[in-house]
């Protein structure tokens, strides 16, 4: 595939279920996009959503489907099966595009090498959890400084996200579809991690940006924190114990239970003996974890100059929640049983 005079077909699709609140900005933003509109197709695959969500796509020139087997897998593979596009590209109902969105994923797939390209998700707005899900130690989305060239994913915080994500036909073809266990979390990080076990290097790049709605309310930032856990606990059940993602999920869950569980034990030992020495350990576990993000982000907030010192007091407790929260949902997932694969 090489970009010329004539450039490749583009398939974008997107999963959504319930989404009448927010697809209609999505749609509107593809339909301003700087690309041959014969070359460029939209599919909308709809997991049978209650809320009006078809009747609003259905007055845009898309591709509408419907899809009822659960999941953001089932839909993207559904997707992927009717499209006719060279290219894939991914993004999902609450996100805006901007115009050159396509093009630039175009030209990023230009090197053979690459199978698939990610490109980075930032705030559609500046609420309070809007700014914190991008200013956050460990972003909610995926944000990239540089471009950088993986020929394998080390690490679950560095990776492609499904709402920015684009892969060449000819690498689907090769690895496979989604699996479809992944109904939500670490859903595209797997396949991602499959391309290249097939010989295929991953860009991320900055170049790529869409702007994405982020949750806007505390319950809905820790449920999405769950469900990545529950996704990350299907890593090691799927992949094995020898895959780098299931190491880091494995580490990254143990390493937070040990130390709530431990903190834990400190606490009620502090209750039964009123120990001091109980009680200055408890508060060494609890507090110092929480100084040292403060200190993290008192150096974010003197090294940005923007005032906004709030972030020193509130944004640490949101991390340990999430962090909770993604705990919590691994280790019922890995308790579960494993579903059969789906595609």
């Amino acid at each position: 595939m090489k970009l010329g005079q004539a450039y490749p077909k583009v398939s974008v699709v997107i999963p959504v279920k319930n989404g009448a609140a927010k697809i209609k900005d999505l749609l509107d933003s593809l339909m301003k996009v700087d690309y041959d509109k014969d070359k460029l197709e939209i599919i909308v695959v709809d997991g049978c959503s209650t809320d009006g969500t078809r009747d609003i796509v259905s007055k845009y020139p898309v591709k509408l489907v419907v899809e009822k087997k659960p999941g953001v897998n089932a839909a993207r593979n559904t997707g992927i099966k009717i499209s006719t596009g060279e290219i894939i590209a991914f993004t999902d109902h609450d996100c805006v595009v901007p115009k050159d969105w396509i093009k630039k994923i175009v030209e990023n797939l230009q090197n053979p090498e690459v199978g698939c390209v990610g490109g980075q998700i930032l705030r559609y707005n500046d609420e309070f959890l809007a700014r914190y899900a991008d200013e956050s130690i460990i972003p909610v989305m995926r944000i990239f400084k540089k471009k950088t060239l993986l020929d394998r994913i080390g690490s679950p915080v560095y990776y492609p996200v499904g709402c920015n994500f684009a892969v060449k036909r000819e690498a689907v073809e090769k690895t496979g579809f989604f699996d479809e266990r992944f109904e939500y979390g670490f859903d595209e990080l797997e396949f991602a991690e499959r391309v290249c076990e097939k010989g295929y290097k991953i860009l991320l790049t900055p170049e790529i940006t869409v702007k994405h709605k982020h949750r806007s309310s505390l319950s809905e930032l820790l449920k999405q924190a769950f469900r990545y856990g529950q996704g990350g606990g299907l890593v090691p059940k799927i992949k094995g114990f020898n895959s780098i993602l299931s190491k880091w999920i494995l580490f990254s869950v143990a390493a937070f239970s040990i130390w709530f569980f431990v903190m834990l034990s400190l606490a009620v030992y502090t209750v039964l003996t009123w120990s001091t020495e109980f009680l200055a350990a408890l508060s060494a576990l609890l507090f110092l974890p929480l100084a040292g993000l403060m200190a993290l982000y008192a150096y974010k907030t003197i090294r940005l100059g923007d005032g906004m010192y709030w972030r020193i007091l509130f944004y640490p407790f949101i991390d340990i929640a999430r962090s909770l929260a993604f705990v919590v949902g691994g280790m019922q997932r890995l308790l579960k049983p494993l579903g059969r694969k789906l595609s």
